[in-house]
């Protein structure tokens, strides 16, 4: 059983969110903490000025919204919103934060993930606790 668990969520289709949010409740032991994390890429300074001005605020207060209610489902659960590279920002908050465990989703890995890599693969190369894929 863990007591600080991550979960970070990206809202994408292909990813089943729910799995991530049952496989949590059944690890965490009783009073376990549990972090909704969503990182929102930086846009380019170019396509940002052809945005509105509280556009990302806008975003970001939709973002978190989406993730309280999410939390709700879950004991000891709270919704954080961080900005930058989703991989890289995701292992530097369980760096300051210290989870035991991050669950993490995955879509099946196509030629540019080979390439490239994934999310969660770097979040399974690089964490310094327990990360467990859901697929």
């Amino acid at each position: 059983m863990y007591q600080n668990i991550l979960v970070p969520i990206s809202f994408d289709a292909e990813r089943d969110t729910s799995g991530p949010l049952k496989l949590a409740q059944l690890l965490a032991s009783p009073g376990a903490k549990i972090t909704l994390l969503h990182v929102v890429e930086h846009i380019p300074g170019y396509a940002i000025s052809y945005m509105p001005e509280d556009y990302l605020k806008a975003a970001r207060d939709a973002i978190q919204e989406q993730l309280d209610d999410m939390a709700a489902t879950l004991p000891n659960a709270t919704g954080t919103v961080i900005e930058g590279h989703s991989g890289r920002s995701i292992l530097d908050w369980a760096e300051s934060n210290s989870p035991d465990l991050i669950i993490i989703a995955s879509h099946r890995p196509g030629m540019q993930d080979l390439l490239l890599g994934s999310t969660a693969s770097q979040v399974v190369r690089h964490a310094a606790c327990a990360v467990h894929v859901v697929r």
